[in-house]
């Protein structure tokens, strides 16, 4: 059994976290830090979670990290940069779900993130978690960078294109939609019910913290540059992203063959039939990206549709793939989640 740690167990990741594990049948959850929840059940915070979690939030000073296989950072950005690397040193593997391994310019990093890296020498060892693009090299890995969630739906509709070179780099247009647990567990007045609730809006529209990721993401896979405008937007619902991305072919493909071959042994992406649209409630719950692509009226720009769970392929259950790669279970184990609909 792999023993795992949760730093960070009262958010929305950290929650989802739990919920996954707890059925996982490979792991056991020995501890799941909270300084301010510190001695309450876990069940008490999460009655969700009555009879599959009987641990009680600790300090980290308290949960014995060390003794851990693997520690998930379910917390804010700037939190794991400082102590990911005494467990490392103990030989405990780390998995991060914010953000501060995942861009290799650590300069750039800290401009978008307004704060300065604490340990920018891990950085270069860091693993970006994306499966689907690193499989081999996170099996290796002592510290994975989890992806973002936009960035997980827009690198995952746009992979087969660029990987192919099939499109123009340097327009890509990614427009997105998230739903408001995307925001995190925190109370904030944008994301109260009668500010979010019946309404529909744009944010981050002269840079989001994420597109330098996606940048990079994209620019791997290209071997080049790639100019991309990214939008996100905020949605009246608690759970789902939807990325429709546009791009311009620069030679005649069959774009649906070329993503259903791309994707045809990737269990968690599925590629819908040609004319599809998936939808957010589809995914709801799940591990799952379900992905259309379209050439609307035969012409030379392809839009991709990726819709996710921001919450499950696009945090948790990601960083639960990743550690079932590291530890050579099963990639499914603990993830085969159907759906919840309506």
């Amino acid at each position: 059994m792999v023993k795992v740690g949760i730093v960070g167990g009262t958010g929305y990741t950290g929650v989802e976290l739990m919920r996954l594990l707890a059925r996982h049948g490979g792991v056991e959850l020995k501890a799941i830090t909270s300084r301010k929840e510190a001695g309450m059940p876990v069940a008490e915070m999460f009655p969700s979670l009555r009879g599959h979690v009987d641990l009680a939030f600790a300090t980290p000073a308290e949960a014995a990290l060390e003794q851990c296989d693997v520690v998930f950072f379910a917390t804010p950005n700037g939190i794991a940069m400082g102590e990911a690397e005494a467990l490392l040193a103990a030989g405990v593997k780390v998995i991060d779900l914010a953000a501060d391994f995942r861009i290799k310019d650590v300069a750039e990093w800290e401009k978008w993130y307004g704060m300065s890296h604490a340990s920018p020498r891990l950085v270069a060892d860091a693993v970006y978690g994306l499966p689907e693009v690193n499989r081999e090299q996170i099996r290796n890995a002592r510290l994975i960078a989890n992806p973002g969630c936009y960035p997980t739906a827009v690198q995952l509709g746009y992979l087969p294109l660029v990987e192919a070179g099939v499109v123009e780099l340097s327009g890509l247009i990614a427009d997105c939609k998230s739903g408001v647990s995307g925001a995190g567990r925190k109370a904030e007045v944008h994301t109260l019910m009668c500010e979010a609730g019946d309404n529909f809006k744009a944010y981050g529209v002269g840079g989001h913290r994420h597109l330098p990721e996606i940048r990079q993401g994209l620019a791997r896979m290209a071997g080049a540059p790639v100019g991309l405008t990214f939008v996100p937007h905020l949605t009246p619902m608690i759970r789902g992203i939807h990325a429709t991305l546009y791009a311009r072919l620069t030679r005649d493909v069959d774009v649906q063959a070329l993503f259903e071959q791309r994707y045809a042994n990737e269990r968690f992406v599925d590629v819908l039939p040609a004319g599809s649209t998936p939808e957010t409630r589809s995914v709801r719950g799940a591990n799952t990206c379900r992905i259309a692509v379209h050439r609307p009226q035969g012409g030379d720009t392809v839009v991709v549709l990726s819709a996710i769970d921001n919450l499950v392929k696009g945090a948790a259950g990601q960083a639960i793939q990743n550690m079932n790669l590291l530890f050579g279970l099963p990639e499914g184990q603990g993830l085969d989640v159907v759906p919840l609909l309506p």
